[in-house]
């Protein structure tokens, strides 16, 4: 069984070793005409979903200002109402958009901009207060970055945000906030049994922050109900053509990483677990600081992934058997050129 809880980084906040990521849930938004959501979703079921998670020990909940263009925020302060000491937000700021039309427009790292993006998430959210608040501009240069410190220190003085991170996939940006942050207490990274992140992985322990984990079940491949001959909705994010999006190709899953999954099946399923529930337990085997956020759109969804708490780290001789079969395409895959946009998708502006 893996530890019910985990420490959040030098926060001291405790939180479940297990999160539920809300981008799935958030439902459409798009910019321009393409999509930046998971299609069409079910409101009620969402709200279901989230509280079932929390009947099961389940606390952190990740989500973002513009995932839905607000909808996720606001779905979620509702399934949280009456609950909400129960549970760890963490949402994320940094692109702008129109609620109206739910049309992402672009980024914005001023520090006047994170002032009027912290209350109006926390309006969605119907909340007082923002338990990790997240810069979601992955890319944003360090001292562009280092200047929202300030501002950020001054919400946590005012105790709006308890403690705050970066969602970002670059080594150099996460050590930055380490060093110099007093309040940071998390990278947000990818993280998976298909893509690990060693350098990601050596700044949280040097730096004594949290590793949340986005895309643990690699957007539903490691979850086994995807085929080469399935076909995304034209709707779904996963979809559409995206040079960030590595896990999908032209609407389907990509071969190279459908065979990527089925060399590690046998690993990860060999003490009863399913697909899902080993790839969760891999990740805890790698690392004492990690906390995966899977998406879930069901009751369904959350119950499975829940139920790897129990099952814990995979065990050691299963570890180092995914670590064998994956070896040779890993240090491939590692390559600076080869890592996805991460976390959000290209926008026209996206990089600064």
């Amino acid at each position: 069984m893996v530890e019910a809880t985990r420490r959040l980084g030098r926060s001291g906040i405790a939180v479940s070793a297990l999160g539920m990521g809300c981008w799935a849930i958030a439902g459409p938004w798009t910019v321009g005409r393409t999509p930046l959501g998971w299609g069409a979703v079910d409101d009620e079921e969402s709200v279901r979903a989230i509280r079932r998670a929390l009947d099961l020990g389940v606390t952190l909940f990740d989500t973002a200002d513009s995932h839905g263009a607000g909808h996720g925020e606001r779905i979620l302060g509702r399934a949280l109402g009456g609950r909400r000491d129960e549970a760890v937000i963490a949402t994320k700021w940094g692109y702008t958009f129109d609620e109206r039309t739910r049309q992402a427009i672009g980024p914005d790292a001023s520090p006047a901009y994170l002032r009027r993006a912290v209350r109006d998430s926390l309006r969605r959210l119907g909340t007082d207060r923002i338990d990790l608040y997240q810069l979601h501009l992955a890319d944003l240069p360090v001292p562009r970055a280092c200047e929202l410190i300030g501002a950020l220190e001054d919400l946590v003085a005012d105790g709006l945000v308890r403690a705050y991170g970066w969602s970002t996939d670059r080594a150099d940006r996460a050590a930055a906030l380490g060093h110099d942050a007093p309040h940071a207490t998390a990278v947000q990274h990818s993280l998976s049994v298909l893509r690990d992140a060693p350098d990601l992985l050596a700044v949280c322990e040097k730096y004594d922050l949290a590793s949340v984990n986005r895309g643990p079940l690699g957007m539903g491949l490691l979850t086994g109900k995807y085929r080469p001959e399935s076909v995304l909705p034209r709707d779904d994010v996963r979809g559409m053509t995206s040079g960030w999006l590595e896990w999908f190709r032209g609407g389907r899953p990509a071969p190279e990483w459908l065979r990527r999954v089925q060399a590690v099946r046998a690993a990860l399923t060999a003490d009863g677990r399913t697909l899902a529930q080993g790839a969760l337990g891999w990740i805890w085997a790698r690392s004492d600081r990690a906390v995966p956020i899977p998406g879930c759109r069901t009751v369904a969804q959350v119950e499975e992934n829940a139920a790897a708490l129990a099952l814990g780290p995979l065990a050691a001789d299963h570890f180092a058997e995914v670590e064998r079969q994956l070896a040779a395409l890993r240090a491939a895959a590692l390559r600076e050129a080869d890592r996805p946009y991460w976390p959000s998708p290209m926008l026209p502006t996206a990089r600064p």
